[in-house]
């Protein structure tokens, strides 16, 4: 019997999944670890594919404050270049011989205008110095009230901080196995009602075509009141699971993707936080169990949890 035909007998296939139904020209894998879809979309312009406000929340902070810097640099350099080229004798106070330092004391004043610092050391002289020196002026406004909403919404941003472990598991469970995977939160925030899905992307061939079928796997456990400590996601493989005829090699030779979906209520934000990721069959480890990671401190007054172990398991007979 086919694969397709075994897994259809053991479990639904599932169509609320975002990937569509039966994606038989599905690249790669459906989700990247951080949680972001794996597609990239053609057929607009460069400039209309991308928010510019989503790409300044999202990258990291380094890359954040360069943009800024480098932004702050280049703007103060065209506006120099231009006081220079309109003349230095327009700017009064300017007492420099040589032109390098003419430049220098061009781009100061023009750091000094769109700050709005104003020291008053340099002033503009005639109509076309003071209308650049007003048009930048307007500019630093602007582009301090963006640069400082874009602070805000990075700071002020609601974010799930969880962290996933690399892999996934093949367990002992009860008297059988179950597919395990855990995770934990790593800041100082209290997530409540959380809760957890987990769907099987698979590669099957009916008929000569390869397609992708998704199938959501039962949970153990699928909601807890509060998120404290690490959660260990448990589906249970039983005979109504489409995991059931899949064997060690099975994971090794068939193309498969386990996409795991967390959502939780933030009480510091009050509002609903997501997160997302998955795990290739590849990532999957047959015949292992996960380590606790948590323990008591010495004086029996609080609970430790060992973020480093988040990955911790042990090989197992199965």
């Amino acid at each position: 019997m086919g694969l397709l035909k075994k897994l259809n007998k053991r479990a639904k296939t599932e169509s609320n999944t975002g990937f569509g139904t039966n994606a038989s020209n599905y690249g790669g894998r459906f989700l990247n670890r951080n949680g972001n879809p794996n597609i990239h979309k053609v057929g607009v312009g460069f400039f209309e594919s991308i928010s510019w406000y989503h790409i300044m929340l999202k990258i990291p902070r380094w890359k954040f404050f360069f943009i800024i810097l480098l932004f702050y640099f280049i703007v103060n350099l065209v506006f120099a270049t231009i006081y220079f080229a309109v003349g230095v004798e327009n700017l009064r106070g300017i007492d420099a011989v040589t032109k390098v330092d003419q430049f220098g004391q061009a781009f100061f004043f023009s750091i000094q205008t769109l700050t709005t610092v104003g020291y008053g050391h340099v002033s503009p002289s005639g109509f076309v110095t003071s209308l650049v020196a007003s048009v930048e002026a307007l500019l630093g406004l602007l582009s301090f009230a963006i640069a400082t909403g874009l602070f805000y919404g990075r700071f002020s941003k609601p974010k799930a901080f969880l962290k996933f472990s690399d892999n996934a598991l093949i367990a002992p469970y009860q008297n059988g196995k179950a597919l395990m995977l855990r995770f934990a939160p790593y800041k100082n925030t209290v997530l409540t009602d959380a809760e957890a899905r987990i769907t099987l992307g698979i590669a099957t061939e009916e008929n000569g075509v390869t397609s992708n079928k998704f199938y959501n796997l039962n949970l153990e456990l699928e909601k807890i009141n509060m998120l404290t400590l690490s959660w260990t996601l448990v589906h249970p493989i039983t005979e109504d699971s489409p995991l059931f005829v899949l064997n060690e090699e099975d994971l090794k030779t068939t193309s498969g993707e386990i996409i795991v979906f967390i959502k939780a209520f933030d009480d510091m934000f009050s509002t609903t936080v997501v997160r997302r990721t998955s795990y290739t069959f590849d990532e999957i480890i047959y015949g292992a169990k996960f380590l606790p990671m948590f323990s008591k401190n010495e004086n029996n007054t609080k609970t430790v949890l060992h973020l480093e172990d988040l990955n911790a398991f042990e090989k197992v007979n199965l």
